[in-house]
């Protein structure tokens, strides 16, 4: 093998692909990049058997071939080359590589790349469907924070994707709070698809597509086991859960007997500095809506948090509040999660009663519901 590329993109290219690099692993090729160099371009490939990135760069290839390096080598040697040209070439021994950057060089040794994993390029079938990078990031960050962090219900791990007229909609519970996003697809999508994919990997997939401008294209194999992303000079795979999804649509709740539509950075504001007097508490934090009284143009929510070790504190915000009073609380992180994702100026709570589940939805549109849990607490 031997080919030519600019720095600047092998050093973009490796940290990209180095996302999905495996950290802690029996198999001492998962630590490793595979280098392909054919035509003009160079691939740099990962995996970590979760999921997979590989990207592909511009490249002068003198001469066709493949191996495998250690990621953390190689991508902190090239990190630290000077901006220009860097040649990697192979001779007699097909394990060692020579990385050449004007006056410095160093010898890589690396792995037979035939033990490393396969990566899907293609998929032949299957569904698929085009999508915008913005929203699918916008819509992976709605609801991936609701995922479990724990393997315990293999599929509350994961994010439901399910596209259907002309839509998708992805879902994810914890079973303390739950997330529920959808985007409407310029593209009739090639047939209804309902998959899991792992949490973890769409954070991954999000901060990949950061870069990305052109539209998508989603693409899941025929015996949905694997999902392939693929945009220019990038491909993204990932393994899929079995299981079914509970349907979160038909635990949201239909009725409400106060509704208080407040701004959305004031009451993150204001949970924020609860969240303080909360740590030590349980991340209790306690709101509570009253509607306008006589004379009152407004109504309010007064956010409280205290700890016998810390303290306590008080926030009042402006809100319109139709109904009667409500006391309620919550976790106090969770409501930091979802106030702090959601981007529209107001934001709707609709509360049937203290031990019920709460309802936040944007003002601004019907896109997203969020449903968490109340803390059931004695009065203090």
């Amino acid at each position: 093998m031997r080919v030519t590329c600019s720095q600047d993109s092998l050093h973009r290219a490796l940290a990209m692909a180095g996302r999905a690099v495996a950290t802690k692993s029996t198999l001492p090729v998962l630590g490793n990049y595979l280098l392909e160099a054919a035509g003009d371009t160079l691939s740099i490939s990962a995996t970590n058997l979760e999921f997979g990135i590989t990207c592909e760069i511009g490249a002068t290839v003198g001469q066709a071939g493949r191996t495998t390096l250690q990621a953390r080598v190689l991508s902190d040697f090239v990190a630290n080359l000077p901006s220009g040209e860097v040649e990697l070439s192979q001779d007699a021994n097909p394990l060692l590589t020579l990385v050449r950057s004007g006056q410095s060089l160093a010898h890589l040794r690396g792995i037979d790349p035939d033990d490393f994993p396969r990566l899907i390029s293609s998929v032949e079938g299957g569904a698929s469907l085009t999508i915008d990078p913005g929203l699918l990031r916008e819509a992976i960050a709605h609801v991936v924070f609701a995922a479990a962090t724990d393997d315990s219900r293999p599929v509350l791990a994961g994010v439901q994707l399910d596209v259907r007229d002309g839509a998708i909609a992805l879902s994810a519970a914890d079973g303390f709070r739950m997330s529920l996003r959808s985007v409407a697809l310029d593209e009739a999508p090639s047939e209804p698809l309902a998959i899991i994919v792992p949490a973890k990997a769409l954070q991954e997939l999000s901060r990949v597509l950061a870069d990305v401008a052109d539209p998508v294209t989603l693409r899941v194999t025929p015996n949905q086991s694997q999902i392939l992303v693929s945009a220019a000079g990038v491909r993204f795979s990932s393994r899929l859960i079995d299981g079914a999804f509970p349907d979160l649509k038909q635990v949201v709740p239909k009725q409400w007997n106060t509704r208080t539509v407040v701004r959305r950075e004031t009451l993150l504001d204001a949970t924020k500095r609860a969240a303080i007097f909360a740590r030590t508490n349980n991340d209790v934090i306690r709101l509570a809506m009253a509607p306008a009284e006589d004379g009152f143009d407004m109504g309010r929510v007064t956010i409280t948090a205290n700890a016998a070790d810390t303290g306590d504190n008080q926030d009042d915000v402006d809100a319109s509040v139709e109904g009667g009073e409500v006391q309620i609380a919550f976790n106090g992180r969770y409501l930091s999660d979802v106030l702090g994702v959601m981007r529209g100026s107001e934001v709707a709570f609709e509360l049937m009663g203290p031990n019920s589940a709460g309802v936040i939805k944007s003002v601004e549109s019907d896109d997203f519901t969020h449903v968490i849990m109340p803390m059931v607490i004695g009065s203090n």
